[in-house]
Formats: structure tokens, C-alpha cells, sequence
């Protein structure tokens, strides 16, 4: 059988095709992102590698569901984002920036796995020295871990057919490719045709398989955005290069809640779990400090402790700046305007800087209330209350709206010693709750008059 093969043009952003150059994708609207390819119509040499395998219809009410189909990795945070651990037969993309941690992690939870199944982990950046030496320094067990440096998909597939793992890390798809596809690696066509084999594999063969990607400037994986939509489940590794911290985050979960956090702690003996995450998003939150409000967020299935930090100086531009970190400064405008509206307190003059510590990001509206009332506290060089949390959605019409989990985010901040919330009045609990004084608000005047 012949091989027909089509030259076309690729977006390196979105994947979608062109039968000629363009400045401009009209699908994404990115500019100068096509570049040329080539699109094979049949692959006659490995068309077939899985024709063994026989697919049968099987009935919804025969299906199993039983939890021994989820293979805890023995690493709590890892299963938390997980959803409780790794699922039999499907494939987790884990990406984030060069020298974060994913290897690392990805070789601890190979290990550990190792002690009662097969695993095998492809290599296509490093040698299998320099991963000897990572594991021997992390004083992980070797003696049952498989390892394969190879780049090409076929040969990957032939061996796992031979050797039958449980599970496959693949370490790092943009530098594997396919003779399906006559162009380099790392390529949206290469991409997207290794990762399609791979999956195909990990479903009729039931194999568990993790995918490490690599991320661009922008903190976006890289390749075409059908990656994404290709695998079972998203992670992505954040943290700032200056702190030992990671946060790793699951944006998409077949099997799990979503937005799931994982908190790590980097060491000389690789990443260790974060017992009491609350503690790293805490700064000097015994000290009275001006512009500082502290709020529980909600993140996964979870409440955490951030600390706010609100600063708030003349300025002498003609656009005052809104500077934020670690949140929507579209969010931030909004908040400012329904401030000056509402509360008769005026920024248009000022310049505002918003801070969430320990390199968090949060995208809830929960955190509305505690961004007002930090710089309402900037401004008027007065710390709020000692021991006070806040949280709450703040509308346009100067309304407080509730938010998810109220009465869990108050038992999270009595466990932490806080004596005093404000908080929406619909998220107030019917019965008092010991220790800690809840001050109910209906709307934005009132909240500016209860942090007073």
C-alpha cells in the first residue's frame, strides 16, 4: 500500500490546518504561528501494531467500578490532585517550567509504585545515568524500576507489547516522534500523533501512563490544544524558581475534582509533602500590619489560609496602575470602582498593588471581600483586627454574596485560632460556633463599617 503525504500549514498554538501560509490564524487569532507540515493519509508499516487486541461491546450495567481499578502512588498530596490515586488505563499530562520538579516527582511515584507492579519509564531528554543518579541521591529503591531511553513511538509500543507494564512514564512527549510523520520532533503533527498511539495503546492494553510536557513563555503546555483534550487528566506544576515551595494543581480530572492542590516542599531529598499547607500562605499574620487581611480559599476539596496584601500610594501617572499577583487585575478595576460607587472611597488618584503570598493563584470571587478591606486598611495606614479572617463575593451593586463551603472555611479558621470573621450574612451558621465571633454582612458599607 502507498503512503500518500500532503504538505499543509500548522498553528503552533491551537493545531488548526491551512492548505497555505498565512500571517494570521483565524481560529485562535495568533499571528506568525503556521508553520509547514506534513500530513500522512495512511501508515502501511505500523498501521496494525494493535490489531491483536480484540474490542468487544460490553453492557453499561456490566461495567466495574470498583476502587481496586486506583493505584495509590503512596504520595498523598500526588493522589489528593489525583482524585485518591492513578486509574487504571488512563493517561496523566503533566506539565510545568524547566527545573520545577516534574521528573522528580514523576521518579518518586515510579519507585514507589515499583514495590508491587511493572513500570517502565521512557527517557528521551536524559540518560539513564543521570536518572541512576537522581534516584540514588533521593535513596529510592532501583531494583524493580524498568528504564528505556527511546524517542521513537513505535519502538516504545513494541517494547511494551513485549514487556506488558502496569504502568509507562513517557519523559518527554515534545521529544518523541513517529514515522507516520516525516518532520522533527516537538512539531504539532509529531505531538499529536504520538501522544493519539500512546493513548491508544494505554486504553485497550489498560495501562496506566503518564505523559510529561513541557510548557511555553506564556506557562501554557506546549503543542496544539488538543493535547489536553487527548488525555484523562492535566497537571500543572507551579512555583517560583526562588522558593522551595511547588504547588501542583489538576485544571482537568476525568476522575477527580478539578482545581485540586498539591503542595510540596522542595529538599535535597526531593519533593516532600507540606503537612499543613495554610502555614506557607501565612506571613507575619500574628503581626498588626497595614494593608494585610487574611481569607480562606477554597481550593479542590479544600480550605486553605492566604494572607492579602493591599498597597496603596499616590500616584503621579495619568492612568494610575493596578498591579496584581497571583490574581485577575481585570478583577481588581471592577473591585475599585464598586469601592469608590459604594463605599465613597476614591482610588482614582492612587496607585494599587495587590499581592497573594506564598505564589498562589486564585480565580473564586471569595476573595473579593479580603481585597477591599486590605486596601481599605492601605490606605487608612490601619492593620485590621488581630485574629480576623474574611471572605466573601462583593457585586456591582455593592451587595456581599455567599460562597461555597461557608461553615467548612469557618471551622478551618477556629482550627487555625482566628477569633473574629466577617463574612456574608447568607453564609452565616444558624447555631453560634465556639470561639470565634462571625459578623454577618448584607452589604459593602456594612463590611467597611465592621473593619473599622
Amino acid at each position: 500500500m502507498s503512503t500518500k503525504t500532503k504538505f499543509v500549514y500548522i498553528c503552533q498554538k491551537c493545531g488548526a490546518q491551512y492548505p497555505k501560509w498565512a500571517g494570521h490564524c483565524s481560529d485562535c487569532g495568533t499571528w506568525n504561528s503556521l508553520v509547514e507540515d506534513v500530513v500522512v493519509k495512511t501508515n502501511p508499516r505500523f498501521s496494525g501494531y494493535l490489531a491483536t487486541t480484540t474490542e468487544t461491546i460490553s453492557l453499561l450495567a456490566d461495567v466495574s467500578t470498583d476502587t481496586k481499578t486506583r493505584l495509590p502512588t503512596e504520595i498523598e498530596e500526588l493522589d489528593r490532585v489525583l482524585g485518591g490515586g492513578l486509574v487504571v488505563g488512563s493517561t496523566v499530562l503533566i506539565g510545568g517550567d524547566p527545573g520545577i520538579g516534574k521528573s522528580t516527582l514523576l521518579l518518586q511515584a515510579l519507585c514507589n509504585f515499583g514495590k508491587k507492579l511493572k513500570v517502565l519509564y521512557i527517557t528521551g531528554e536524559e540518560s539513564l545515568q543521570q536518572i541512576a543518579m537522581r534516584a540514588r541521591r533521593l535513596e529510592l529503591p532501583e531494583d524493580r524500576l524498568l528504564l528505556l531511553a527511546e524517542t521513537q513511538v513505535e519502538k516504545i509500543i513494541t517494547v511494551a507489547l513485549q514487556e506488558k507494564p502496569d504502568i509507562i512514564a513517557i519523559d518527554s512527549i515534545q521529544t518523541m516522534y513517529t514515522e507516520a510523520i516525516p518532520s522533527a520532533p516537538g512539531g504539532v503533527g509529531q505531538i499529536r500523533e504520538c501522544t493519539a498511539q500512546l493513548v491508544r495503546y494505554a486504553k485497550q492494553s489498560k495501562t496506566a501512563l503518564f505523559i510529561v510536557g513541557h510548557v511555553t513563555k506564556e506557562g501554557t503546555l506546549a503543542g496544539p490544544k488538543v493535547l489536553e483534550h487527548m488525555v484523562d487528566c492535566v497537571l500543572y506544576f507551579e512555583g517560583d524558581n526562588e522558593s522551595r515551595f511547588r504547588v501542583i494543581r489538576a485544571t482537568k480530572n476525568r476522575f477527580g475534582a478539578i482545581n485540586e492542590l498539591g503542595i510540596f516542599a522542595m529538599t535535597d531529598r526531593g519533593l516532600k509533602e507540606v503537612t499543613n499547607p495554610s502555614a506557607i500562605f501565612l506571613s507575619n499574620c500574628d503581626a498588626q500590619i497595614a494593608g494585610s487581611s487574611i481569607m480562606v480559599t477554597w481550593e479542590g476539596s479544600r480550605p486553605l489560609l492566604v494572607e492579602v496584601q493591599a498597597l496603596v500610594d499616590e500616584s503621579h501617572l495619568t492612568n494610575p496602575r493596578r498591579v496584581t499577583a497571583g490574581l485577575d487585575p481585570n478583577r481588581l478595576s471592577i473591585l475599585l470602582a464598586v469601592l469608590h460607587r459604594h463605599g465613597g472611597i476614591p482610588t482614582y488618584n492612587q496607585d494599587v498593588f495587590i499581592n497573594i503570598v506564598g505564589g498562589m493563584r486564585i480565580a473564586e470571587t471569595a476573595l473579593d471581600l479580603p481585597i477591599l478591606l486590605a486596601v481599605l486598611s492601605s490606605i487608612r495606614n490601619r492593620p485590621l483586627d488581630q485574629g480576623l479572617v474574611v471572605f466573601g463575593e462583593v457585586g456591582l451593586a455593592g451587595e456581599i454574596r455567599p460562597v461555597q463551603s461557608g461553615q467548612e472555611r469557618l471551622k478551618t479558621a477556629i482550627k487555625h485560632g482566628f477569633k473574629k470573621a466577617i463574612i456574608p450574612n447568607a453564609n452565616a451558621p444558624k447555631k453560634p460556633l465556639p470561639g470565634i465571633e462571625i459578623i454577618a454582612v448584607k452589604s459593602l458599607t456594612e463590611a467597611l463599617q465592621a473593619a473599622r
